[in-house]
């Protein structure tokens, strides 16, 4: 164990995030299965609030983001989504890409974030 490193929500097999360094890196995030694309997209992003603050960060502080989708067909539907949820001026590089995904999903998010400042 590192005292130097943090693991949120840790399991079997991975963290849902792990902090080092003032960085945050999540696992992939994905909603709920066999819903519509925005539904899967939005789910991501809900958890994805939720460990970002139990990191000590938030969307403001998105450094990079990698979203795999199984039929790029998906694109637009799920960059509507994203972009009501991300905060203008304050957008992450970006990549998507076309991938198989565990059964059932066909959104699966990934990013890195820093930590909010300590005062």
């Amino acid at each position: 164990m590192n005292d130097d490193i943090t693991h949120i929500e840790p399991g079997p097999r991975y963290s849902q995030a792990v902090v080092h360094n003032g960085i945050v890196y999540l696992c992939g995030q994905v909603g709920s299965p066999n819903a519509s694309i925005t539904e899967q997209t939005e789910g991501a992003l809900a958890n994805i609030d939720r460990l970002l603050a139990l990191s000590g960060s938030d969307k403001s502080r998105i450094l990079q983001v990698t979203i795999w989708l199984t039929d790029m067909k998906h694109w637009a539907e799920m960059t509507a989504a994203y972009e009501k949820w991300i905060p203008q001026g304050s957008v992450p590089a970006r990549a998507s890409v076309g991938s198989a995904l565990v059964p059932n999903y066909d959104v699966e998010i990934m990013l890195t974030a820093a930590q909010r400042p300590t005062v």
